[in-house]
């Protein structure tokens, strides 16, 4: 798959992950189960996250890739990856969230992408 068509399925995984969100979100409220700001942190941290990565693969592993210089582009996105678990780690140790509610809009992605690629799949 060429990465020019990656992009519709990068953003109808976003969408369907910010239903997924709100959805989980309308769900368990009432019910008082999950704390809807580290919901939506959650959710947040995946979605920027999952934009980063396919952007970073688009942007700088592709251009090094066609220069040789893999190597290069793979390890600018391991820095990427090293900032974010650090900013997990500063999530959980100083603003104190609530981990199911961070946890359900993490994963809420994950989701998403099996369900979108199901339908991919199924066309």
């Amino acid at each position: 798959m060429k990465v020019e068509a990656l992009r519709p399925a990068v953003l109808r995984i976003e969408a369907l992950h910010a239903l997924l969100v709100v959805g989980l979100w309308a769900v368990l409220l009432p019910a008082k189960v999950v704390e809807t700001w580290a919901l939506f942190v959650g959710a947040l941290f995946m979605g920027v996250n999952f934009l980063l990565l396919s952007c970073g693969i688009s942007w700088v592993l592709t251009p090094f890739a066609g220069k040789g210089r893999i190597k290069t582009g793979i390890l600018l996105l391991v820095v990427k990856m090293i900032l974010f678990l650090g900013l997990v780690l500063a999530l959980f140790l100083r603003i104190q969230l609530d981990p199911l509610s961070f946890t359900l809009g993490f994963s809420s992605l994950l989701v998403a992408i099996v369900l979108d690629r199901l339908w991919a799949f199924r066309r």
